[in-house]
């Protein structure tokens, strides 16, 4: 019983070790790649165009119906 539960807590810490590793290497390459990229390719400005406002006023007039036949179907109590 001895020599199994030894075997037993051997086999779960090498597979903690192993686990530990992989995640430490993990951490390690995301930050390294991280680095690379803002290094060698830092953020450029990216142009936008401006949002426009709705100035159709048919568009307007849709809304404002549909927000109106919502309202009367589901009325707030």
């Amino acid at each position: 019983m001895n020599d199994l539960l030894t075997a037993g807590i051997e086999l779960m810490l090498i597979g903690m070790g192993i686990v530990f590793a992989f995640l430490a290497m993990l951490v390690f390459v995301i930050s390294s790649m991280s680095t690379f990229i803002q290094r060698f390719f830092p953020d450029m400005p990216t142009q936008h165009p401006a949002r426009q406002a709705i100035d159709d006023a048919g568009v307007v007039a849709a809304i404002a119906a549909a927000l109106q036949q919502y309202r009367k179907k589901y009325p707030k109590n």
